[in-house]
């Protein structure tokens, strides 16, 4: 830590990821430019002592950095100076299209001939999971998989497992980075049903190779719809919606080449490190030319 205080002592601007200790950090910060990128706004909103802290720290930056659009505006709604805010988007995991090895599909997985539907991520209540396994059990014509590592109370799950029908395959365990690509290579449909987001490192998994995404309609899966016409949205938490939304994607293959292809446009423009780097550097600049 000693050795990151001394370069930031000299640097141009210091840009903030985490702060370990907030309101420790906040006295302790060097007298330069300073960024900080927001992650998990909604965790900053959720009491009195967190929205304090917040408000502090993010008032000693020069710059904030809002990974979307409703990032932005719930850092306006905790009071952060809406001249101090910058939205600048996480980019698509390309890194992930171009491994050096890659572990294959398991058997039973490979062999697998049908449509596929995944869900990819830590299992939490608030990513809906419950909601997807019941509009999955009206859905025909194709498998679910869900594939993460448990982050719940095991009585749910495996209450889920149990209700699940005969087309769902959970794998509830930490996948890592070399397993990715085949899963999601073979995905027909990524599905991220939360209830909530700020942001998601599912969603940037599935930009990044081009798949076409069914989200619910919250956070900043909103903008990638809306904006960007990688997604179909559906209501956060309405299982029969999700249903309708599902079938109609599985049954319509021309859709989900066109949200596939803006999906990878999306990934290539807008979401890629190339863009980010350029709005970076400018805000940079900016700061540095107002000091």
């Amino acid at each position: 830590m000693g050795h990151a205080r001394a370069a930031a002592g000299r640097a141009d601007v210091v840009h903030y990821q985490w702060l370990p200790l907030e309101p420790l950090d906040t006295l302790l910060l060097p007298r330069r430019p300073r960024v900080l990128t927001a992650h998990k706004v909604r965790r900053r909103a959720a009491g009195r002592l967190a929205r304090l802290s917040s408000r502090r720290l993010m008032g000693a930056m020069d710059a904030v950095v809002a990974l979307s659009e409703d990032s932005a505006r719930q850092l306006r709604a905790l009071g952060v100076d809406r001249g101090r805010v910058r939205v600048i988007p996480h980019g698509a995991f390309d890194y992930l299209t171009r491994l050096p090895a890659e572990t294959p599909l398991p058997p039973e997985l490979a062999a697998v001939s049908g449509p596929v539907v995944l869900y990819f991520g830590t299992l939490r209540r608030h990513k809906g999971i419950d909601v997807l396994i019941e509009a999955f059990s009206a859905v025909k014509g194709a498998e679910l998989w869900v594939v993460g590592m448990p982050d719940m109370p095991p009585n749910r799950l495996r209450e889920l497992m149990a209700g699940a029908g005969a087309g769902v395959r959970f794998v509830p365990r930490y996948v890592d980075d070399t397993e990715i690509p085949a899963l999601m290579r073979r995905a027909d449909i990524v599905v991220l049903p939360h209830r909530v987001v700020d942001e998601s490192g599912a969603l940037y998994c599935a930009l990044a190779f081009g798949r076409p995404l069914l989200l619910s309609d919250v956070g900043g899966f909103i903008e990638v719809a809306e904006r960007h016409g990688a997604a179909r949205l559906f209501p956060a938490g309405d299982a029969a919606g999700l249903t309708v939304a599902l079938q109609g994607l599985v049954n319509d293959e021309e859709e989900r080449a066109g949200l596939a292809g803006a999906a990878a446009a999306a990934a290539s423009g807008p979401y890629s490190w190339e863009r980010i780097a350029e709005q970076t550097k400018a805000l940079y600049a900016e700061l540095v030319e107002r000091s």
